[in-house]
């Protein structure tokens, strides 16, 4: 072939020549069901040889797989293994993420029921005290009874020695009978609502004289016998005192509320006088358990008492 004629064919084909997007496609068969508008060409740029193998090689390299309703770890799997590189690689992020998830979620159940169980614990019981025998007990309670400044109830001995209250008066009254019967100079006697050591009264002289070395702090005539009449009239008003004394007693009485002897104890509800008692530190000083322990004031009393009082009204 001359170059003339090769020059001719070169040029009748590049006028026959028609771009790829120009030529006309070869209809494919679709199924009766479908859709006209999906048979239109997808936009953009057509694949080429080059996309096609790759895409193939991707497909070939990672099957189907199923894709269930778990977790994101499963489907950016699956993504991955369907498209390209990148998306395996995100697939398998997402599937160590969800992995750390869980065993999280794992770890916090754990420490929750640890938590729960440790609520659950009881605190231990506090260990009985220890049970006294009579010989301890005893011991404890002379020892008690020797510092104590006012008579102590039984309840608050219980409570000291952490012992049944039912122990303390029996042993009580044992330990007070064992003093009286070896003669001691001191006793242990009820006062007051409780209970404490008194020297005896044959001994009274030997003690006032090494307590007092000469000191007199004894309360005048006028004010024991405002004292007795408190003692036995109780409550009694400041005018009935001095009624029964025929004196004036407001000095007296404010000297034995300053002595600790007698105290208010209200009003009287028709004059609203104030109305007077005795206190327990007069019980505790003479060495009674209650002012029902006083001596009968009947054998006191002068013989024509009644015609005194007569000639009085």
């Amino acid at each position: 072939m001359s170059s003339d004629e090769r020059r001719d064919s070169l040029a009748d084909q590049a006028a026959a020549w028609v771009p790829p997007w120009q030529r006309p496609t070869a209809p494919s068969a679709a199924p009766e069901t479908e859709d006209p508008g999906d048979s239109a060409p997808p936009e953009g740029p057509e694949p080429t040889k080059i996309s096609g193998e790759i895409e193939g090689a991707a497909e070939s390299a990672a099957p189907d797989v199923p894709v269930e309703a778990g977790g994101v770890g499963e489907t950016g799997g699956v993504e991955g293994g369907r498209g390209s590189g990148e998306g395996r690689g995100v697939g398998e992020s997402g599937g160590r993420v969800g992995e750390t998830g869980g065993g999280e979620g794992k770890g916090g159940r754990g420490s929750s029921a640890k938590g729960s169980a440790g609520r659950r614990q009881r605190a231990p019981a506090p260990e009985p005290p220890p049970e006294l025998d009579d010989t301890e007990l005893r011991g404890a309670l002379e020892a008690i009874l020797l510092v104590v400044d006012e008579p102590v109830s039984e309840l608050i001995l219980a409570q000291v020695l952490e012992q049944p209250a039912e122990r303390i008066g029996p042993l009580l009254d044992e330990i007070a009978a064992g003093y009286t019967a070896a003669g001691h100079g001191f006793e242990l006697r009820r006062a007051a609502g409780g209970w404490r050591l008194y020297t005896r009264p044959e001994y009274a002289t030997y003690v006032e004289r090494f307590v007092l070395d000469g000191q007199s702090v004894r309360l005048t005539q006028a004010a024991l016998e405002t004292l007795a009449v408190i003692a036995y009239k109780q409550p009694v008003t400041r005018s009935r005192i001095s009624a029964i004394r025929g004196v004036n007693c407001d000095g007296v009485i404010r000297t034995l509320v300053s002595r600790g002897l007698v105290e208010e104890c209200g009003t009287e509800p028709d004059s609203g006088a104030f109305l007077y008692r005795t206190t327990t530190m007069f019980l505790e000083k003479l060495g009674l358990n209650s002012v029902d322990d006083l001596p009968p004031l009947a054998p006191f009393l002068p013989d024509d008492v009644e015609e005194l009082a007569d000639a009085t009204r």
